[in-house]
This record gives structure tokens, sequence and C-alpha cells, in this order.
């Protein structure tokens, strides 16, 4: 693209006048370092989070308020396999849980900085404008009801619905863990969640998204393994 006198236009203003995605991240890896350690720790974080969590609950496996039943959740006094847990004991599961949420925290932020800071969410993040048709059409593909995808993008509308409503339940997971954690000191988080027993189910609901993420996540790249060379190496650079 040229100016008036056929000079070449600087990159900063193409960003400016609302050049194409793949211009402003030019010269940048499909998978930064920083998004790459931040990945590869979450996963650690979030098996350890999940396993000292399901030890926690199996202290107390009923939701329902001074053991009353909710009808919808039926594994209500029904411990969860052991193999699933972490930290041994109750007492052990808290230290596991509480020390790791700390950084799991820390290292949300940092993500969340160079989301924003890099302008990364421009390419990441689910637009409901840009995204939604990809999204929808992405799933009828996936659902053999269309033949073919989508036209191909950084993420298609459905990677970055799943991306950012993670990031989301993950938010909701550690405010309702907070209100868990001290329902005293924090009785307005406490009643923003309806009740302690509210809180509780927001926290396992939370729990069973993040682990059908995980899944599903798994299965797709096992079918597009480069995708996990990718956030091992980089990928190539724009």
């Amino acid at each position: 693209m040229s100016n008036a006198t056929g000079s070449a236009a600087p990159i900063e203003v193409l960003a400016e006048a609302g050049a194409p995605a793949g211009m402003r991240f030019r010269g940048r890896r499909a998978q930064p370092l920083t998004i790459r350690l931040n990945h590869w720790l979450n996963v650690l974080f979030i098996v350890l989070m999940a396993g000292s969590g399901i030890e926690i609950y199996a202290a107390y496996p009923s939701l329902g308020p001074r053991g009353a039943q909710y009808g919808w959740y039926p594994f209500q006094g029904i411990e969860p396999p052991e193999a699933l847990t972490v930290g041994g004991w109750l007492a052990g599961a808290r230290h596991w849980h509480f020390a790791i949420a700390w950084l799991l925290m820390l290292n949300g932020a940092i993500y969340l900085a160079y989301f924003f800071g890099r302008g990364e969410w421009r390419r990441r993040m689910f637009l409901p404008v840009r995204d939604a048709s990809s999204a929808v059409a992405m799933a009828a593909y996936y659902l053999r009801i269309r033949k073919t995808p989508p036209p191909p993008d950084f993420y298609n509308g459905l990677q970055r619905f799943a991306y950012s409503s993670v990031i989301v339940v993950i938010i909701v997971q550690v405010l309702s863990g907070l209100a868990i954690y001290k329902p005293v000191h924090l009785h307005w988080l406490v009643l923003l969640f309806g009740g302690y027993d509210a809180a509780r189910v927001f926290h396992l609901l939370g729990l069973v998204y993040v682990a059908m993420f995980a899944l599903m996540h798994v299965v797709l790249v096992a079918l597009h393994p480069r995708e996990l060379l990718s956030m091992i190496t980089g990928g190539a650079r724009g």
C-alpha cells in the first residue's frame, strides 16, 4: 500500500487504519514464549488444583445446605475415586490447594497482562461480530452437518469461543473459591454467589467445565498434532 507520494505507508499507520491482524503480528511467533510458558504452567497448576480440590470435596461429598439433597445432582454423598485426588487427606489437600491457587492467579495475571498489553486479544479473543458465524460453521462441520470448514484463520470462531470461555470460568473459579475459603471476611462475595452452598456448586460446576474443556482440547490436539508442536517450539513467525 502506498501513500499519496508513492512511498510505503508505515506498519503503524496500517494498524491504526484497521490493517489485517496478521500485519500487526508480523515477526512474532504464532505462540510467543510467554504464552507457551503460561500454558504449560497452567497444565501443572490446574491438575494439582483439580486433584486437591476433589480431595477436599471428598471430605464432605454433598452440596446441599446442612446435608440436604439436590435432586439434580446424582452423586450426593458419593466419594470421588481416590486416583483423582491429590493431598492424601483433607489438611494435606487444603495445603496443596491454597498454595497452588496463588501461583495459578499469578500466572493468570501475567497472561492477561501480556494478552492485552501485547495485543494478543485481537487474534485470540472471541468477538461475536467477527467470530459467531465461524463458530457456528465450525460446530456444524464437526457435527457433519456442513461438509467444509469455515475459511482458515489464526483460530477459528469455535476455538476462540472455547479459549475465551475457559478464561471466564477460571475467573469464576477463583472468586467462588475465595468465597468458600473466607466466607466471613468475604461475606459480600458469598452473597454474590447466592450463599456458601451455592458457591460450592459454582466451584464444582466450574471444575467440570474445565475438565470437559481439557478433554476436548486433548482430543483436538491429537487430531491436529502440529498445534502441539507449535506450543512447544513457538511455531513459524508471522
